[in-house]
């Protein structure tokens, strides 16, 4: 559930009314948590709030958009809210894998409170297995999408104007039965869970992702972000470009460290 700070103006309420609600997936290269990473920084948005679930593993630390050294002292932990009122955006950034057969308690907790703070809509940023696509996702673009039916009508003209390419679904059973199609997003964590209990519930949502593979996945979180820009626009440009966008602070500690220098 969502529990605000004692500071930032509006965080003494979960009342989002009207507010779009962006949030990564916990998934394949950690792409939708690092575009999200992305928005929170470029944007400096106040953080409002965190979710306090015992669905995550708990971890905690010093703060990962820290701009002086006055603010690097802060703490941060694994699911935190951040807003911003002149965009009606509302950031859910989570920072720790689920815990085991925790998924579907929390898409449930999740969407409560997507509908308690009257959200307009849902935005997940995920990521899926480059190597498990199929013949007809080898072609083109590695960004897809997805939109639930509410969405779909409000929505889907503008993704058709935009030319993106909506997420394939693939045989339930190759080989044996291939009229049968699936949405089917391996590595992507919840984004699937997440989409059709979206369905079900009449919330509308959209699921932005791109096929990748593991190993230094900031190409892949730049791709996502400027993907999600091309829709909402959230910083000005003629073209998207990767120097837009301004890289937090703990970026610099994502390979470690490195070798102490004493070593040489």
């Amino acid at each position: 559930m969502f529990v605000p700070c004692d500071r930032g103006g509006g965080s003494a309420s979960s009342d989002f009314k009207g507010f779009t609600l962006l949030m990564p997936a916990v998934s394949v290269g950690n792409v939708g948590q690092l575009a999200v990473d992305l928005v929170i920084s470029t944007l400096n948005m106040t953080k409002v709030g965190y979710f306090y679930t015992d669905c995550l593993v708990p971890m905690v630390g010093n703060n990962p958009y820290a701009t002086a050294e006055e603010n690097s002292t802060e703490l941060s932990i694994n699911a935190e809210v951040y807003s911003l009122p002149s965009k009606k955006l509302v950031v859910l950034q989570i920072r720790s894998p689920f815990i085991k057969n925790k998924y579907r308690p929390f898409c449930q907790t999740l969407l409560s409170w997507v509908k308690s703070s009257k959200c307009a809509r849902v935005v997940l940023l995920s990521s899926s297995h480059a190597y498990q696509r199929d013949d007809e996702q080898l072609l083109g673009t590695p960004l897809r999408y997805l939109l639930t039916p509410d969405l779909e009508k409000a929505a889907g003209g503008l993704m058709q104007e935009l030319n993106w390419k909506e997420m394939e679904k693939v045989a339930a059973y190759p080989g044996i039965n291939d009229t049968e199609k699936v949405i089917h997003i391996p590595g992507g964590g919840i984004t699937k869970l997440l989409f059709t209990e979206s369905c079900s519930k009449g919330i509308q949502m959209a699921v932005l992702l791109k096929f990748c593979s593991e190993g230094d996945n900031i190409p892949d979180a730049f791709a996502l972000v400027n993907y999600l820009n091309e829709w909402l626009q959230l910083i000005k440009s003629e073209v998207n470009t990767s120097s837009q966008w301004k890289i937090p602070s703990s970026w610099r500690l994502l390979f470690g460290n490195g070798l102490p220098p004493a070593l040489f």
